[in-house]
């Protein structure tokens, strides 16, 4: 047999298969996420994410200086405060975890991204991402408290601020509202297309954020759903996100390639809590190679069109890219 067309051959060698690369990452497009908390001197591992955990503010350098070290040089912030009630008031509260946290980080880790999301759930003695009618969550009542909540974070010292509590036209009431403070060139990276997932479980321990009744169905989306995604996408685009996020990772790597074609901003996504917990207890029982999990779905979520990555591996894939197994 007499063959012209050998695509065997562009794989014969590392090296080779390098410089073919269609998929390449860089540590610079790592997110880790991080939870701080209320109190003084505390550091709680997550039961449900092995090797996660909350800090107090006063610890939550020894963190920090681990994600320099590691090279990953952006953070989206989580708050637990210790008070909740009806309006997640400690959302915007001046010494509430994430403005002391950003205040700090600001002052000793000057080149650290600083990114901060801007939800009710943490902060709502309900846990739902707004403020209740009822049973029900007001969309627009719960506008002006988002934008309170994120102009707080800026003040504070946030590079960017992250809404994710799929409230409609909460990205331009934000941009509305930090415009109107001065602060026009402080980017949104919107929450774009947030599904109603059950990967969020070990996130919701996390955070304490179980909503306490019903769920969160009316506002975040359909699973089922592709063009919706899309059409959520250009509303955000439209009011204003700099930035645009599809949630969660692994399951909707569909949607990150639809969004990515339909739109022309920078696309992150998330790969969310349920997804690192089934990747620990499956290599915990030695049934995954993790490392090589972890590899290959960070280069799934880049082949898929994001730009971005989220990820609570964040310092496990920049020590793979500093050894030259992805990138």
């Amino acid at each position: 047999m007499e063959l012209t067309v050998r695509p065997r051959r562009l794989r014969g060698s590392e090296a080779l298969r390098k410089i073919v690369r269609e998929t390449r990452m860089d540590k610079s497009a790592l997110i880790y996420p991080l939870f701080v908390m209320d109190g003084t001197n505390q550091v709680e591992e997550i039961p449900s994410m092995p090797g996660q955990y909350r800090y107090t503010v006063d610890r939550v350098d020894e963190e920090l200086d681990r994600l320099t070290e590691a090279g990953v040089g952006s953070v989206l912030l989580f708050g637990i405060p210790e008070v909740k009630d009806e309006i997640g008031s400690s959302a915007w509260a001046e010494d509430g975890a994430v403005q002391r946290t950003l205040r700090k980080a600001k002052a000793k880790y000057p080149g650290l991204f600083l990114i901060t999301d801007v939800c009710m759930c943490e902060y709502t003695s309900h846990g739902h991402c707004g403020v209740l009618c009822g049973q029900e969550v007001d969309n627009d009542a719960t506008l002006e408290l988002l934008a309170r909540e994120a102009l707080s974070h800026v003040r504070a010292g946030a590079d960017m601020v992250a809404p994710s509590d799929m409230m409609d036209g909460r990205v331009r009431a934000i941009r509305e509202t930090l415009d109107a403070a001065g602060f026009t060139g402080t980017p949104i990276m919107s929450y774009a297309v947030k599904y109603a997932s059950a990967f969020y479980g070990p996130f919701r321990e996390a955070a304490d954020s179980a909503p306490s009744f019903g769920d969160r169905k009316s506002y975040q989306m359909d699973f089922h759903n592709r063009r919706e995604g899309v059409k959520e996408a250009l509303l955000d685009a439209e009011e204003g996100a700099d930035i645009l996020m599809v949630k969660p990772a692994m399951s909707y790597l569909d949607i990150v390639r639809e969004v990515k074609d339909a739109t022309n901003l920078p696309l992150a996504t998330y790969s969310v809590s349920g997804e690192y917990a089934m990747v620990k207890a499956a290599a915990s029982r030695g049934w995954i190679d993790e490392d090589r999990i972890v590899c290959e779905m960070a280069v799934s979520a880049f082949r898929a069109g994001a730009d971005l990555y989220i990820t609570y591996f964040a310092k496990e894939l920049a020590k793979f890219m500093q050894e030259g197994r992805i990138g």
